[in-house]
């Protein structure tokens, strides 16, 4: 059974709504992380090389970075539907989310949430504002990334938006569009579950 080290409040959380929805066979162990505020420290349990979370163990092979841990589960069960797999239409499409997240999104959001910016750092990531504009766009005519339906690239790309409220912009498709991903019972029950913890 594949094993998901994760830490309770953090970017794992995700990752455990995904398991959630997937209804997939996933042994969660917690770990602790050194937080923002201070507190917390790297766990000698967890087998992450950089002590981060979320990291999957799958036998002998391992998976780190949201993204990838995202589409790893995702073809691992694709009997859930919230990722296309390899040959369907709109595989490409999911795909470029998961980077997108990873690759432009989540930077953007820590330079911007410290405040720092750059030509050279606009010019290939964008900001901010361009970050937003293209969410916008994919929005405009459907509810969800893909279309109709719900994917694991909304719950990816949604996730900062939910935890840190502040981020999110005064645009009603982004905001409908958060608040319908909030809205699936999986993750209602990690929230308040985490929340409860904490």
């Amino acid at each position: 059974m594949p094993t998901l080290f994760h830490a309770p409040m953090s970017r794992s959380s995700g990752i455990v709504t995904l398991i959630d929805e997937l209804g997939a066979d996933v042994d969660i162990r917690q770990v602790s992380i050194p937080r923002q505020d201070g507190s917390g420290q790297t766990d000698p349990a967890n087998p992450h090389p950089e002590g981060k979370v979320p990291f999957l163990v799958d036998g002998t092979d391992t998976v780190r970075e949201r993204g990838a841990i995202v589409l790893y589960l995702t073809d691992q069960y694709p009997e859930a539907g919230l990722g296309p797999i390899e040959g369907s239409p709109q595989r490409g499409e999911y795909l470029s989310w998961l980077f997108y997240y990873q690759g432009v999104m989540e930077p953007v959001f820590i330079l911007h949430a410290a405040g720092l910016s750059h030509p050279m750092v606009s010019a290939s990531l964008r900001d901010m504002e361009a970050m937003l504009a293209r969410l916008s766009d994919a929005l405009e005519t459907r509810p969800y990334l893909l279309g109709e339906r719900y994917s694991a690239a909304d719950l990816l790309c949604s996730s900062p938006f939910q935890w840190f409220s502040d981020l999110l912009p005064d645009n009603p498709r982004i905001r409908d569009w958060v608040a319908r991903c909030a809205d699936r019972p999986a993750a209602k029950r990690t929230l308040e579950r985490e929340m409860a913890e904490a």
